[in-house]
């Protein structure tokens, strides 16, 4: 890989001359050359800039030095990246695009930018690409370049000593934040390394560490938290009391799983389709409902009350494109838990038809007990309660 730099400030990318990018260059696995913009000025001044047209604070980086710049320095077709706060967010993603280009070409701008026809003549002849690295400002370009170059460099094949560590970092192919890490020694200033890293079962590591992955990343970057990620061990962290709020989606995805349960059972008269988000937002009033949300969507619910000395289970929703994880026993599981001590039995009620949960409700230990009344082809199930250890409650 080629990689070519240009600013007024060369010396702020030395950086790129130490520690793994310096090892790189010296392999031979990238090419790394900073350019000083003002070798392409003609004045005595060298000057790179001039006051904005049309007004206004600030100083704008002018076009002449910056063409003739990238004249000589970026082959046709090169991708040149221009760090700019108004560009896309960087992300992981991005690196791993970046790690597979041959020749990069980093613009580096000052002030308030470089004048636009720049970047607009050079669409003609490259790939222009304006990044960010966040919704902050900076002087210049250079150390959101260093950022790229780094994140992208520590992809290429032989640059990292050990290469498995990239599939283990954040934003790695799971897209959670990484666990949290610990050495030697064991105890410090009175706090110790949880045990489960002492006790050289790496199938309980590893789950450990994706449980807190999992934790982290709620609690960080929930925007991060992809659903399709989640295991049944993650959901304790994830699961909250319903609000009125989540009535609009609660119905998209009542709504969602009644139609796949139409589509397999070929039944499209389902009556929790005529629901609307003001007869969710009421039941939810009504009952002790629990959702779990990750990847910006609710995922999963399932909600609870008390009848008599029945605990009653309804409701209990899975997304269509997570069923077959597990997800839908541990909220049932879930339910259960919550059930106050004097409770005799669970009931709930699906459809005949559905075979799917009727399985899933078998295995549990639910019995059908008889059809409901005035609602065609839906059936009540049982199950008789025994005193649990570890019970819970929702609370708010």
């Amino acid at each position: 890989m080629k990689i070519d730099v240009i600013s007024i400030f060369p010396e702020y990318l030395a950086a790129l001359d130490v520690s793994l990018p310096g090892k790189a260059k010296a392999k031979g696995l990238v090419e790394i050359e900073v350019h000083d913009l003002r070798t392409w000025t003609h004045d005595r001044h060298r000057s790179v800039d001039d006051t904005p047209y049309g007004g206004g604070a600030g100083m704008v980086m002018k076009p002449e030095p910056w063409g003739e710049a990238l004249d000589a320095v970026a082959p046709p077709g090169a991708t040149l990246i221009v760090p700019t706060p108004g560009g896309e967010v960087f992300t992981q993603q991005m690196a791993e695009e970046f790690a597979t280009l041959d020749h990069l070409v980093f613009a580096c701008g000052r002030y308030e930018g470089i004048d636009q026809r720049v970047l607009d003549e050079a669409a003609s002849a490259y790939d222009v690409r304006e990044v960010s690295l966040g919704d902050y400002v900076l002087n210049g370009g250079e150390v959101a370049a260093l950022a790229i170059i780094e994140a992208t460099l520590r992809l290429i094949p032989g640059f990292m000593g050990n290469a498995d560590s990239l599939t283990e970092e954040s934003h790695a192919e799971t897209g959670l934040l990484e666990y949290p890490v610990y050495t030697k020694p064991q105890v410090w200033r009175g706090r110790e390394v949880p045990e489960i890293l002492l006790s050289g079962h790496h199938p309980k590591i590893a789950a450990w560490r994706h449980a807190q992955a999992v934790a982290r990343t709620q609690q960080r970057r929930p925007e991060l938290l992809r659903a399709e990620t989640l295991l049944p061990g993650d959901l304790a962290g994830l699961v909250r009391p319903a609000i009125a709020e989540d009535a609009a989606e609660l119905v998209v995805l009542q709504r969602a799983c009644w139609v796949e349960e139409g589509r397999i059972n070929d039944d499209w008269k389902i009556p929790a389709l005529t629901e609307s988000p003001d007869d969710v937002a009421a039941w939810i009033g009504q009952w002790d409902t629990a959702v779990i949300r990750a990847g910006g969507r609710i995922v999963g619910a399932v909600r609870m009350r008390l009848d008599g000395q029945r605990w009653e289970i309804g409701r209990l929703m899975v997304a269509p494109d997570l069923r077959d994880r597990g997800l839908g026993r541990w909220l049932l599981e879930y339910a259960e838990a919550a059930a106050p001590t004097d409770v005799t039995a669970y009931t709930l009620v699906t459809g005949r038809l559905s075979q799917r949960n009727l399985r899933l409700y078998a295995k549990a230990g639910y019995r059908i007990a008889g059809d409901v009344p005035g609602i065609p082809k839906i059936v009540e199930l049982v199950k008789k309660r025994r005193p649990q250890p570890g019970d819970v409650t929702i609370s708010p």
